[in-house]
């Protein structure tokens, strides 16, 4: 298969030997070993499946090939997306790359290009290219202001059931926070309940566009939380994606999901003003999430390339991300995830969360130690999702990905282009849909 630097045995068992893989993501018993974030394992697969993790050099040579210390990650979960928006750059660039100047050229480009065929073949050339990369999971956000919502939610169910059994495709709505407000909000909350989704806004009002802190913030989250507990739907936000310190909006969803005793999920994506706060006020506020069961999703990549940008040449000063290590210290759940890929949100990107956490250490410090933050974008993110993915346990399916480095610092210092990427156990063409698969739609 292309790219891949090995070839499993053919037969439905066999082993594949001497790997190495992340501690924190194994689920067996594993030796003893200097290296205290990786252990030396052999796999052995069997039917697709994953029968048994051994100690390296356990399983009988005439099993599978000797791979040399080579890691192996379970496939990668995507917890944070935007499918829909995916790939318009060509035809609908950001000029000033920055939040206000991408919500206006996605804005126009959704009133003039997103038909239903227009969405599902940019949807679907990001889940062939997220499958390559050996991503199993992705959770995508869909915009959702009418009419659109109609439009985009019948093309996932769509491709969620032709993809079913390669990509597991969660999905939430995106809308300005008043639009619940009104009939509009209950319309598109029965189309997300109707689509098995997550309810899901920005915590900024189309009515109020220039305030952080709109004055029909609380009324507006507390109609969300009220919508989704009728119909039993779990909440996935965007909140304080800012660089305005006065945009505080994450403590107040934490204290509305608390007062009205919310029961379902609370995922809170971006959240980067919060870093811009006093250190009180930080604890503050993370305290109160960690009461609400609130867990957080930070997108290093795409805040570190919007945050910050001035129309002068002019260095940013801050990384534009979140607080993610006092956070997770104090017990939330956090993870990283892709965002946007190839719009007016982010030029850039390939939906490779092996990429996005290579990218997350070194923007957000997620080093010495490394410690346990690859289940950032793996077992967390699915854990937050509610599947059974993202370790390496006894049982599983045999979705992995083979890299020819053998240690993080191998891995983190050059592209892993050449990975083998496993599901059910056979390796899969990692070749990546061309450019040009989207000429036609980028001259629409």
């Amino acid at each position: 298969m292309t790219h891949s630097f090995f070839q499993p045995p053919a037969g439905e068992r066999y082993a594949l030997r001497n790997l190495r893989a992340p501690r924190c993501l194994v689920q067996a018993a594993t030796p003893p070993s200097a290296d205290v974030e990786l252990c030396a394992i052999d796999l052995l697969i069997d039917h697709g499946r994953i029968a048994a993790i051994e100690a390296a050099g356990v399983l009988p040579a005439e099993l599978g090939p000797d791979l040399d210390a080579s890691m192996v990650l379970p496939g990668m979960v995507d917890c944070h997306t935007h499918l829909d928006k995916g790939h318009i750059w060509p035809r609908q660039a950001n000029p000033t790359g920055d939040g206000a100047g991408a919500s206006m050229a996605t804005m126009r480009d959704r009133q003039a290009n997103w038909s239903a065929e227009d969405v599902r073949r940019r949807m679907e050339f990001g889940l062939a290219t997220a499958y390559a990369k050996g991503v199993v999971a992705i959770s995508t956000h869909l915009d959702s202001l009418a009419p659109q919502a109609s439009i985009s939610f019948p093309v996932l169910r769509e491709l969620r059931e032709r993809w079913a059994g390669r990509i597991e495709l969660q999905v939430s709505s995106i809308a300005p926070l008043d639009v619940f407000l009104g009939d509009e909000g209950r319309r598109l909350a029965d189309i997300v309940a109707e689509s098995g989704g997550k309810l899901g806004c920005v915590t900024r009002s189309a009515r109020y566009p220039a305030e952080p802190m709109p004055p029909d913030l609380d009324e507006a989250l507390v109609r969300v939380f009220t919508l989704a507990a009728e119909r039993g739907l779990d909440l996935d936000l965007h909140v304080d994606e800012s660089t305005d310190p006065c945009s505080r909006a994450l403590i107040r969803v934490a204290r509305t999901a608390q007062a009205l005793r919310f029961q379902g999920r609370i995922l809170c994506g971006h959240v980067t003003s919060l870093a811009l706060q006093s250190d009180e006020f930080i604890e503050e506020t993370i305290a109160a999430c960690r009461d609400a069961g609130i867990d957080i999703v930070s997108l290093p990549t795409v805040n570190m390339y919007l945050q910050d940008r001035s129309a002068e040449a002019r260095t940013p000063r801050w990384r534009g991300v979140t607080v993610l290590h006092e956070m997770k210290a104090r017990g939330l759940r956090v993870a990283v995830a892709g965002d946007n890929c190839r719009d007016p949100f982010y030029a850039y990107g390939d939906h490779d969360m092996l990429d996005t956490f290579t990218q997350a250490v070194k923007i957000l410090h997620l080093d010495h130690p490394l410690g346990d933050w690859i289940r950032a974008a793996t077992e967390t993110p699915a854990a937050i999702m509610g599947i059974d993915r993202g370790l390496l346990k006894p049982g599983a399916s045999a979705d992995l990905l083979v890299l020819k480095a053998r240690s993080y610092s191998e891995m983190l210092s050059r592209t892993q282009f050449d990975r083998t990427v496993l599901r059910a156990g056979r390796a899969i063409d990692t070749t990546l849909p061309d450019y040009r698969l989207l000429d036609d739609l980028m001259t629409a």
